[in-house]
């Protein structure tokens, strides 16, 4: 089980002819996380939805599925208009996520 401090780990981190793909997408998750962080902050929903939709994607198809499934819950609550506190909470447990990951290979 994660914790807090845990390294969210790709799925796909095994697989030696994507690691310079993981590491690349890894080293760009920082400026994923200013950007939510920015729209979330100027309350810029509409761009904070596109945000969380292509963060979605993209964890996805990179191996990060519980960044996937944050993200989707963002942009569910942005859909369905929950209240700014809801989703200023959420754009914080999804960014947190953010931060933990790596492309290095799990520890076996």
């Amino acid at each position: 089980m994660n914790t807090e401090h845990s390294f969210i780990y790709s799925d796909l981190a095994l697989d030696k002819d994507l690691r310079e793909i993981l590491t690349m997408y890894v080293e760009e998750m920082p400026d994923k996380i200013v950007r939510l962080e920015r729209e979330c902050a100027e309350r810029n929903w509409l761009e904070l939805r596109t945000a969380a939709h292509q963060l979605k994607g993209s964890a996805g198809s990179h191996g990060f599925a519980e960044i996937s499934l944050a993200a989707e819950e963002l942009e569910t609550a942005l859909k369905t208009k929950q209240p700014e506190e809801q989703i200023k909470l959420i754009v914080q447990h999804l960014t947190g996520l953010c931060r933990r990951v790596t492309a290095d290979q799990p520890i076996s």
